[in-house]
């Protein structure tokens, strides 16, 4: 059964065991897909790529909380008044 890599890179988990540092290194800081007997087991993900996802997703999450609010009744003020 065929499988889909979400990635340019892959190693085999062999490759990964053998030297973890070079796989990691290979993938010049983007995610690596580890594959046991030629099927995606698990990806590997560089720190920094993975903090710039977790912001990605952090965004989008405040993002539909401020649409969410959009339609909520605004309060006018003066800044005066603040």
């Amino acid at each position: 059964m065929p499988n889909q890599i979400l990635t340019e890179m892959a190693a085999s988990i062999s490759e990964l065991k053998a030297n973890p540092m070079k796989v990691v290194a290979s993938g010049e800081g983007m995610p690596i897909a580890v594959l046991n007997r030629n099927e995606p087991a698990f990806y590997c993900i560089p720190a920094k790529a993975y903090e710039a996802m977790m912001d990605l997703i952090e965004d989008k999450d405040l993002l539909e909380v401020a649409r969410s609010r959009m339609d909520e009744e605004s309060v006018k003020v003066k800044l005066d008044e603040l």
